[in-house]
Order: C-alpha cells, then structure tokens, then sequence
C-alpha cells in the first residue's frame, strides 16, 4: 500500500499540534490592559436591584415558632401520692417563726387589726415602730400654738409622742389634707416625732398611702432620709403585707411602717 501524499497545509496542522505552547512574555503580560467606560462603569439599574434582593435566599435555619395555644382543660388528673413530689409548703422557711405582735392581720376601711388582738379605729392610721403601735393621723394639722400634728397611742395606753393631741388641748384645726399643692403625698414633719426618738433608728420605713400609691413629696423623702431611713412606697394593703414579712424575717428594730386606712378619701377629710 502507497504511503499517503502530504500537502504543505497538512504539514503546517501536523507541526502546529505537535510544538507545545509557550507561557506569554513579561513585556506582554505586564501591558495594561484597557477597558472601555461602558463595561467598567455600566449602570445598575433599580430593577435589578430589586429582583436581586427578592431573589436572596434565607440563611436562617431557625424554624417558625408558632403560638401555642391555651389548654382546652384544667385537669390534670387524680393527685399523686408519690412520696418523691416536692411539698411546696416545707419549702417556707419562715413557717416555723412566730409573727411579731405589730404585724397587721386586717385592714379596715377606718383602721387596723394587729396581731396582739389590739384594734386601731376611728378613722386612725397605724405607726408600727420598734415593737410598738401608734394611732396615727398625720392630716390632722394645727396651729402654731398646738404641740404637734398626730395622736399617738401604744398597744397598753395612751401617750404622746413626738407631738401630740392632749386631753383638754384646744387648738384651731387646719384642712385635714395629705397632699401638697402639686397632689403628692405629704405630711407635717411633727407627725414623725416617733422616728427622731427611737434609738437604734430602723433601717426600713414603709409608707402606705391608703387605697392607691401616691409619689410621696421631695420634702417628706428628704426628712425621712436624713434620719438614716430608706423609703419604701405603696399602697395600704401592699405595704403591710410587706411589713409583715420583712418584720418576720428581719425583726422589728430593722423595719418600721407607717400605714393610712385604705378608706382615707383626700376630698371628704378623711370620712
């Protein structure tokens, strides 16, 4: 068989095949290149942009929390007899501590029942400091010939202290008010003659302002402050819930409180 004819056209594919390709030179690869101002600065338009962030995907691999809805019952089925259930009522650790004789059992709408069986009535707050119980009215204002501005009276008798309401003192009475002129809560500076007395002063005093909570005035915060007292503020009954516990868990000597019946009205004097 005749060895086939090569053309110069098929020599010049065969060696262009064979001869490996060369790296480009430096001098070429190091020529900037140029780009025309329509491919390098071609504007975005706001479509696109649009339907580039509509088309981003949610990385977040948190599921939809759903809202869960109520229990169709209550029931929790028969109790359980399992001696390992917790009993909540032996997780009290002030069930085994007597309560002071000054904390409040009731509040009435003109005055209060202690725990010593003694009952503060007739429209009379309660001053509960140290141990002791004081009728407490400090709306009632007098003149400057009067001594004070509040009865005071212990659990065993009638006294005055830090100011107070004689048998047989006469005296102008003033508005029975217990606001200033901007409606905050404040009283006469005479009707905390028991706190400047008392010694060791309690760390505690808390106010309650009657049915609701009432801001008590920069200048009844300041005095009280003075007397090394910190301010606590609530409503009657709040207050005195929470007098009772502090006063069980920290004593008597440590907490003080000053409580206005819850049935106190600002507009008819206090009836």
């Amino acid at each position: 068989m005749p060895p086939p004819s090569t053309t110069p056209a098929t020599t010049r594919a065969l060696l262009r095949a064979l001869t490996p390709r060369t790296a480009p030179s430096a001098a070429s690869s190091s020529r900037p290149v140029l780009l025309s101002p329509r491919r390098c600065c071609s504007p975005i338009s706001s479509a696109s942009i649009i339907h580039n962030t509509s088309s981003r995907r949610n990385l977040s691999s948190t599921p939809h929390r759903s809202r869960s809805n109520p229990p169709v019952s209550r029931d929790r089925g028969p109790p359980s007899h399992e001696s390992t259930q917790t009993d909540f009522e032996r997780l009290d650790v002030l069930a085994n501590m007597p309560a002071p004789t000054t904390a409040v059992d009731a509040t009435f709408d003109d005055g209060f029942a202690l725990n010593s069986g003694l009952h503060v009535t007739n429209m009379a707050g309660v001053l509960l400091v140290a141990g002791d119980a004081f009728a407490w009215r400090p709306w009632v204002k007098k003149d400057s010939h009067a001594h004070g501005s509040a009865t005071t009276a212990t659990t065993t008798t009638t006294t005055t202290v830090g100011g107070g309401e004689k048998a047989g003192e006469k005296g102008k009475k003033e508005k029975e008010t217990l606001r200033n002129e901007r409606g905050m809560w404040e009283c006469d500076r005479a009707a905390w003659g028991a706190l400047e007395l008392v010694w060791p002063k309690p760390d505690l005093l808390i106010i309650g302002t009657g049915a609701t909570v009432v801001p008590v005035s920069p200048t009844t915060r300041k005095h009280v402050n003075d007397l090394g007292i910190r301010l606590e503020v609530s409503d009657t009954r709040n207050a005195a819930a929470q007098f009772n516990l502090l006063a069980t868990e920290r004593g008597v000597q440590q907490v003080a409180a000053a409580l206005v019946p819850i049935g106190w009205r600002e507009e008819v004097g206090g009836r």
